[in-house]
Parts: structure tokens; C-alpha cells; sequence
């Protein structure tokens, strides 16, 4: 049973961000940083619209939150039927993203969210890496 009334659940739902998200922008303004330029933000005609895209090097970047995405250190089953099903939706789907993308000639790097805000750097040389090795 939720402790929250059914008006508090609602706004605190429609409070979580499902794009420029704190490590997604932590990630950009890293990336920034660097120097590394080019990407575009949510791309409708890329499949999934990734975080960020380097289109013409056709690199997809997501940043996936760990709770919404399924970690399994973060989610394991704890909430319920309805969530179970929806986190397994989101699983389902970013593996068809993953297939579609990779399918076209995509390189496809996903991080967690954890994962930027513990070490923004490693996220950027692997995200560099990848442009350096997809050239221009």
C-alpha cells in the first residue's frame, strides 16, 4: 500500500524528468569540457532518441537511470506487479533500441546514472574513445 495520497503520488511522478536529467547534463557539460562538440539532444529520427547522438558518426549515447532501467542492484523486484512489468518494458525496449541502432551501423554506449555521477571522467574518455576510434 502506497503512505502517499493518489494527488501526492501524481506530482510526485510528474516531477521525475525523462530527459536533461542531472547525469545526462553532468555528462554534456563534461563532454563540453573536453572539447568534445557535435552531438545532437534527443534526436526524434535516431531510434530510442538517445541522450545524445553523434549522428554523423553515427554514435548513440544514453544515460539510464538505475531504478527505471533495472539495475539489479537498484531494482529487484521490490515494488510490486506494476512495476515489475513496467521495468521489464523499459528492459524489453532498450534492447530493441540496442538491436535497431546496432542493426543500422550504430555504436550504442549506455551508461547508468550512478555511473556519471561517480566518475564523469571515465564516461567522457569512453565516450572520446569511441569517437576517436569511429574517425571523422
Amino acid at each position: 500500500m502506497d503512505h502517499l495520497s493518489k494527488e501526492r503520488r501524481s506530482q510526485n511522478m510528474a516531477a521525475v524528468r525523462s530527459k536533461d536529467t542531472k547525469p545526462e547534463l553532468a555528462l554534456r557539460r563534461a563532454l563540453w569540457a573536453r572539447g568534445v562538440r557535435g552531438w545532437r539532444c534527443h534526436p526524434k529520427r535516431v531510434p530510442g532518441k538517445p541522450d545524445l547522438a553523434f549522428i554523423g558518426r553515427r554514435i548513440a549515447v544514453f544515460v539510464d537511470g538505475a531504478f527505471w532501467h533495472g539495475h539489479p542492484d537498484f531494482y529487484w523486484g521490490q515494488s510490486g506487479k506494476f512495476w515489475d512489468e513496467k521495468i521489464a518494458r523499459n528492459q524489453a525496449r532498450d534492447a530493441k533500441v540496442n538491436r535497431d541502432l546496432t542493426d543500422a551501423g550504430w555504436v550504442v554506449l549506455r551508461f547508468w546514472d550512478f555511473e556519471v555521477s561517480k566518475d564523469v571522467a571515465a564516461c567522457v574518455d569512453r565516450v572520446a574513445s569511441t569517437l576517436a576510434a569511429r574517425g571523422r
